[in-house]
């Protein structure tokens, strides 16, 4: 009976270190003349791979993730053609200042 139950506490410790990819909170954005289906794809491909789409841009073409950095591997690569550009999202100051 003990050796059921340590099974089944290892098999779902293994599911949730599975599921628990680390995630890098990074923007992407591409020039204007980038199809919007290049833009599509990466956000679907964001979303099946765990990720979130937290903010989506509308004076630039692209938007916020939460991303599995695999996946920000193959995005960079599809917007190669069209100069993707996917950097952290990180605080920014005015005058060099923080805080």
């Amino acid at each position: 009976m003990k050796l059921a139950i340590y099974s089944i506490l290892l098999a779902l410790l293994a599911i949730c270190a599975h599921a628990a990819a680390p995630q890098k909170a990074v923007i992407v954005s591409y020039p204007k003349d980038t199809p919007d289906s290049v833009v599509d794809r990466a956000k679907t491909a964001i979303k099946e791979a765990g990720g979130a789409i937290t903010h989506e841009y509308k004076l630039i073409k692209g938007f916020a993730a939460n991303a599995p950095a695999s996946i920000l591997e193959s995005v960079s690569a599809w917007g190669a053609q069209y100069n993707a550009v996917i950097e952290e999202d990180q605080l920014v100051y005015a005058n060099g200042g923080g805080r």
